[in-house]
């Protein structure tokens, strides 16, 4: 939004930006340079190339390590997925747990007439650990640059808004 803005003006365009903000929007800006700095420094989210001066980097709240501007969308969408993934993984441990505690302490024994050993509870629990954990892998997979709009996309975009 402030690619039609001098360098001098950024931050007042970006204060602009969140006071018109009435749904808890995010601002964000990606630069490099030193006229970015006040702009990522006043930005909810600054966002530097770390190929850019030190300045920006400091005051950023991310640094990009490369001068791809698709790492930008992956930036976004990398946090996204991660809490996705815990919500994920919270919830296949509680239930893991509560089942086979229940099922543990006899609570629901004279219901289904099922008795677990405490030994298999325990390596139940663990390989609940342990389906956590592989889970969690599946970032390691995460390819958010794949579905990511070309640099010209997003400069066009910019520009139009």
């Amino acid at each position: 939004m402030t690619a039609n803005v001098l360098p001098q003006d950024n931050a007042a365009k970006i204060r602009e930006l969140q006071a018109g903000q009435d749904r808890g929007d995010l601002v964000a800006i990606v630069g490099d340079g030193i006229n970015d700095a006040p702009a990522l420094a006043a930005a909810d989210v600054g966002i530097a190339m770390g190929t850019g001066i030190d300045v920006a980097i400091e005051v950023a709240g991310v640094t990009l390590m490369n001068r791809d501007v698709r790492w930008v969308v992956t930036a976004i969408r990398l946090p996204q997925a991660t809490v996705r993934n815990i919500k994920q993984d919270l919830l296949w441990a509680f239930g893991y747990n509560v089942a086979l505690i229940a099922i543990a302490t006899a609570v629901l024994f004279p219901f289904l007439g099922f008795l677990l050993s405490p030994i298999f509870a325990g390596a139940a629990m663990a390989a609940s650990s342990v389906s956590v954990v592989l889970d969690s892998l599946r970032l390691r997979s995460f390819r958010a640059s794949q579905a990511a709009p070309t640099p010209a996309a997003l400069t066009s975009a910019a520009t139009d808004a």
